[in-house]
């Protein structure tokens, strides 16, 4: 099986030697992903709730990318660096993701490469077509 790799032209650059999204046949990969918008390269706020849901939108569009979409996400990884934002970060990744509840795994660590970063998320789908 191949692996393909994206960047989709409309995300944040990679802040190192990686690509946004990984695909093998019907397997999808996102990589570690901070809560910036896009358009303006800064944090969509500097509070969990804005960079949690800029996160699940931008992986919303990231799949679209490779024909997919949040229905077809299997894990959401989150690192989240203070554990009281765990209620605002569920608020807004509930909001975004629907009814859809993928397995998760949640991580509280110590810091984050990406300076104002309060989490980062990943995630492992399946495309539509499989």
């Amino acid at each position: 099986m191949q692996v393909e790799t994206y960047t989709p032209a409309d995300v944040m650059t990679p802040i190192g030697p990686y690509s946004h999204i990984a695909k093998a046949g019907p397997f999808i990969q996102i990589s570690g992903t901070a809560g910036i918008d896009p358009a303006t390269g800064d944090f969509a706020g500097p509070d969990a709730y804005s960079q949690a849901k800029r996160i699940v939108e931008s992986f919303a569009y990231m799949l679209g990318t490779v024909g997919a979409d949040l229905g077809q996400v299997m894990h959401i990884n989150v690192f989240l660096k203070h554990t009281e934002d765990f209620s605002e970060m569920n608020r807004a990744y509930a909001e975004v993701m629907g009814d859809h509840r993928p397995a998760r795994t949640v991580v509280i660590v110590a810091d984050l490469p990406k300076p104002g970063a309060r989490m980062t998320m990943n995630l492992m789908a399946v495309s539509k077509d499989s």
